[in-house]
């Protein structure tokens, strides 16, 4: 708060009378000074409420105006006169000069020295004031943050600085603001997170757009690493600070204030970030261990011990996803942050997976859309049935960069994440939660294939993607489910592993020594294995035709690529 000339005209025993410069009574008194030269201005910054007997004016009119006119252009908060000494009235031309550039002119009755002592006493009690407002505020933020978590935080400090608050996450993109309400202003996110899953402060409303937004977004995405930075065009001041200890800012704070910025403002503003910032440690913490937890349910698919249907019982998914292998043993830590960076939306990183294998890659799975779950956000099918068009490319393959938005959005992600960690990958598209191990191997394969950094995708491989659709996925699975049933049901009866040992056979191009040394069997054992399976199916491998069977129902899964588009779905 700022002590403004008619409040210093009001405090304990002052005497004081305005002559002229109504207009300036609201400048702020920042100290009271004595000068009698006849130019001051150099001695001065600005705020000063300037005490004279008059010694120092001009004798000419001209020079009175004058000088009136480089106490006002200076900042002075006022010119008080003490009359009777030098002067025994203030010219007309310095009233007249004031008036016209609101600087107010006083005749002060109260000696100079009282002044200067009740000026300064005012600021020391208003320190002492605010210290208490900054105390009672903190206290307020730490209930908040107990009680309300970041939009709590929020709100009491845009209470306690009288201004406005917002919160960005590490991209710059606005996550939640106070006051949050209706208001003429569009809504700028609907339903949004803070940084690392913190909820917004308007709640369902999302984060109203206030015009003051623009800069100080443009102001987190041009700062330096950690830095603070406090634009101000004379009226309002917007302070934003990065949030976290260290590494990377996980978000950040800004807050706009009338100017200048006030130092109380400044301590609550830190105050509000060091909360922000210890909110996010413990939310990232959080999600580091949901991460860990989805990777493990993840692997146990890829192995084979649990269902992709179970997946789907246990963890929050929404099919389909974009499949990414790395080519890399990527950490924890990086694996996140890289995540952060890729997907735009908190929700869509909680419905994501970062796998290590035991090769020595890692897998992500990404999902396509990226709105929160059934809100149609990112999916063009649900937001805006005009883009339901069929997308293809003038090759007439599938162009998943057309028709279907998100499709191409999911495909452009997983670039962008090869590239945020500088290493080859590969990629394909999982329709559902069936597809994903078949996805994962073949990204796999395409991973191995380069050695720069670089991403590839199954769908840029046109022999693949036209294998791919001139398959139905549910007739395919119809055709080796028949081939293999009489295989798999003496499996059940008998035991063994018939259908690996065809398939083993017929991979090492039906050279029977290979194929024992694969399977780690002596070749007799393999020769009685293959008896068993021509009786079984009652047909013999020296016609073409069944080894073409066989051949296609057990390999399809890994020859045909997945992500073909369904019935109604674009390509």
């Amino acid at each position: 708060m700022a002590l403004t000339v008619a409040q210093a005209m009001t405090l304990p025993a002052m005497e004081m009378r305005l002559l002229a410069g109504r207009a300036g009574l609201a400048r702020a008194v920042r100290w009271a000074h004595v000068s009698e030269l006849a130019d001051p201005v150099p001695w001065l910054l600005g705020g000063e409420l300037v005490l004279t007997i008059g010694l120092g004016l001009p004798a000419d009119a001209a020079g009175r105006r004058a000088y009136v006119e480089r106490l006002a252009g200076a900042g002075c908060a006022a010119l008080a006169f003490a009359l009777g000494e030098a002067v025994s009235s203030v010219p007309a031309e310095v009233l007249s000069a004031a008036d016209e550039h609101g600087l107010p002119v006083l005749e002060i009755l109260t000696p100079f020295i009282a002044v200067t002592e009740a000026v300064a006493r005012w600021h020391a009690d208003e320190r002492v004031r605010g210290e208490r407002r900054v105390v009672a505020a903190q206290e307020a933020m730490a209930r908040a943050a107990l009680q309300a978590g970041s939009a709590g935080i929020l709100r009491a400090l845009a209470e306690h600085t009288g201004g406005e608050a917002l919160l960005l996450d590490p991209h710059g993109t606005p996550r939640a603001s106070s006051p949050a309400g209706p208001s003429p202003g569009r809504h700028a996110t609907a339903g949004a997170r803070g940084p690392a899953g913190v909820s917004g402060a308007a709640g369902a409303a999302g984060v109203v757009e206030r015009p003051w937004h623009g800069s100080a977004v443009a102001a987190a995405r041009t700062a330096a690493r950690r830095s603070v930075t406090v634009p101000d065009d004379g009226i309002h001041a917007v302070q934003v600070q990065s949030l976290g200890f260290t590494g990377p800012p996980g978000g950040w704070l800004a807050i706009r204030t009338a100017s200048p910025l006030e130092w109380h403002t400044r301590m609550l503003a830190n105050q509000a970030a060091c909360l922000l910032a210890m909110e996010l440690v413990g939310v990232r913490a959080n999600r580091a261990r949901a991460h860990a937890q989805r990777a493990a349910l993840l692997s146990a698919v890829l192995d084979g011990t649990l269902t992709p249907r179970q997946l789907g019982e246990l963890c929050p998914v929404a099919p389909p996803y974009e499949v990414v292998v790395v080519r890399a043993r990527v950490p924890a830590d990086a694996a996140m942050e890289a995540l952060e960076d890729v997907l735009p939306d908190p929700d869509a990183e909680d419905r994501a997976f970062v796998c290590a294998r035991p090769d020595g890659t890692t897998l992500f799975v990404l999902p396509e859309h990226t709105g929160p779950p059934d809100s149609g956000l990112g999916n063009p099918r649900l937001s805006d049935p005009g883009l339901s068009g069929p997308g293809l490319s003038e090759s007439g393959l599938s162009d998943p960069g057309r028709g279907d938005p998100g499709r191409g959005d999911a495909r452009s992600r997983g670039a962008r994440l090869c590239a945020r960690l500088g290493v080859p990958g590969g990629g394909c598209r999982a329709h559902d939660l069936e597809e994903l191990p078949a996805a994962a191997r073949h990204a796999t394969a395409l991973a191995g294939r380069g050695t720069a950094p670089g991403y590839t995708h199954v769908d840029d491989l046109e022999t693949a993607a036209l294998l791919r659709d001139a398959f139905v996925p549910e007739a395919a699975r119809r055709f080796s489910d028949a081939v293999l049933r009489p295989l798999r049901e003496h499996e059940a009866r008998h035991g063994g592993d018939l259908v690996g040992t065809v398939r083993a056979y017929l991979e090492a191009g039906e050279n029977l020594e290979l194929a024992a040394r694969r399977l780690g069997v002596h070749r007799n054992t393999l020769r009685r294995r293959l008896t068993t399976a021509e009786r079984v199916c009652g047909r013999s491998f020296t016609d073409p035709g069944h080894r073409l069977h066989l051949w296609l129902a057990v390999s399809l899964g890994d020859l045909v690529p997945p992500g073909r588009a369904r019935d109604g779905e674009n390509a």
